[in-house]
């Protein structure tokens, strides 16, 4: 499967109609079956209802979900009906018509400014997603010799991409990925990522190792917060190289959760030296230790932001995350995310942080 980036945007199973997702078939059936029901009650009805004023709200229902010509049509009926002998709705005066009348009219306008206003921003929407999506595009089904999944989900409503980051590129020493996390989330950090996506990209092509690698992310944050006064700007990150031909895959840990191993039914946490993170100008001075690991047929490896392994329960306590990838691990890799998705909600009371989730599966040639 190819990576999912999945917040509050884009999706309207996560926005609601009053965040600007159309609104529910409900809202849209109102107007026209409040219109019925009233003139079938009046109709069947032997005595008067004198109930004729409730259909001076249909004008104002008709605002939520109608154009302005469809309120319009809606606001011209009502005052129809009104002055039907045959209905008996109320029989309106000269006062009662005309403050139905001034009522259609001002719907009219309210769903005049609303449909400019919804095409609007559709348009910025659309081109915010854009935008976004340069900065993380999605995740292509194979790199080179790796299949990859993954799953997004930024904290901040109506947004693609926060403050973690991941990518998986093919270069001349072979497939790497990469995966991070910057200080803070929403759109405030997403000049960081896209600053660090950008490095990590020239780096795949030019770095023969992978600690050169972690060095070009290091310096691109320091440069960037050269100029800015108590910058504090620093991410935490995870590489990983697949070199060709070759059965193994090399890391380098930067700050960030380690990685896990899924070999069958098992899940084993990598023993992976942790380094300074990046942007602190420290690489030079503490080189991060990497680590080669030697792969088998069928060994995955789960890559996890701390959105996954710091989500809390009620009572405190930290999802367990190598307990219960063991119930997925022998699943494909997108149900694999699907199930730690699913259970992750359920264990913590609200998720508030970005979540980030990346399979890699490396297909070793005969």
């Amino acid at each position: 499967m190819a990576g999912r980036v999945a917040s509050g945007r884009r999706n309207g199973e996560d926005r609601g109609w009053l965040y600007g997702s159309p609104p529910p078939r409900l809202v849209r059936v109102l107007p026209p079956a409040l219109l019925v029901g009233v003139c079938a009650a009046e109709l069947i009805s032997h005595e008067p209802l004198d109930i004729g004023f409730l259909l001076g709200a249909i004008p104002s229902l008709a605002v939520l979900s109608y154009g302005p010509v469809a309120t319009g049509v809606f606001g011209c009926i009502v005052v129809v009906l009104l002055n039907l002998p045959i209905l008996r709705l109320n029989h309106p005066g000269n006062t009662d018509l005309w403050t139905i009348s001034f009522i259609a009219v001002l719907s009219v306008l309210a769903s005049l400014v609303r449909s400019r206003r919804d095409e609007h921003l559709v348009t910025v929407r659309s081109v915010a997603e854009a935008a976004q999506l340069a900065v993380l595009p999605p995740l292509p089904e194979r790199v080179g010799p790796v299949r990859c999944a993954g799953l997004y989900r930024a904290a901040q409503r109506e947004t693609l991409v926060g403050g973690d980051f991941f990518d998986v590129r093919d270069g001349p020493y072979g497939v790497r990925a990469l995966m991070g996390d910057v200080r803070g989330h929403g759109l405030a950090a997403v000049g960081t990522v896209a600053s660090l996506l950008g490095a990590f990209r020239e780096a795949v092509l030019d770095q023969r190792d992978l600690e050169a690698a972690a060095a070009r992310l290091d310096r691109r944050l320091v440069v960037d917060s050269a100029e800015t006064e108590h910058a504090e700007l620093f991410a935490t990150a995870v590489l990983l190289e697949f070199p060709p031909g070759a059965d193994t895959v090399r890391l380098v840990s930067c700050g960030h959760p380690r990685p896990l191993l899924l070999r069958g039914a098992e899940a084993v946490e990598l023993d992976l030296e942790a380094g300074v993170p990046l942007g602190l100008g420290l690489l030079d001075v503490s080189a991060p230790q990497g680590r080669t690991v030697r792969l088998e047929p069928g060994d995955r490896l789960f890559l996890a932001s701390d959105g996954v392994t710091e989500g809390r329960d009620d009572t405190g306590a930290f999802y367990p995350l190598a307990d219960r990838l063991t119930k997925f691990a022998e699943d494909s890799p997108t149900a694999l995310i699907d199930g730690v998705w699913e259970d992750l909600v359920q264990f913590c009371a609200s998720v508030r942080d970005d979540v980030t989730m990346l399979v890699l599966t490396p297909l070793q040639e005969p």
